[in-house]
């Protein structure tokens, strides 16, 4: 699944190449300081978390979402597997205003990427 890896100043959502096909979509990538904030959540599969439409990608409820959701006047890249536990990171600038992915890597590697406040 896909995993948050930090390249110099940026960061990039590591999708594999099954994820890329069913995303439609690149591995996105954001500026470092670009994030505002690094969330947890246990469930993803929900208003609470999922908003929009999804255009372009793949969907099977509560199996796999892949791909980009719209609504007005945002867009959210979305790497979701199962039922599993997830993150969200939002961000302030760039293509997406949030990235939702099912965690596969330790929160602990998460967690520092938000910076200081500028």
């Amino acid at each position: 699944m896909a995993k948050i890896v930090i390249e110099e100043n940026e960061i990039l959502l590591k999708l594999s190449f099954f994820e890329k096909l069913g995303a439609l979509h690149d591995s996105p990538r954001a500026a470092k300081n670009a994030i505002r904030n690094v969330e947890f959540e246990d469930q993803l599969w929900g208003s609470r978390t999922l908003r929009g439409i999804r255009a372009p990608g793949t969907a099977i409820p509560y199996v796999v979402l892949l791909g980009t959701l719209r609504g007005r006047g945002y867009r959210d890249f979305v790497a979701m597997k199962g039922r599993g536990r997830g993150c969200i990171v939002t961000l302030s600038s760039g293509p997406f205003e949030r990235w939702i992915f099912t965690l596969e890597q330790p929160e602990s590697e998460l967690v520092g990427l938000v910076s200081a406040p500028q």
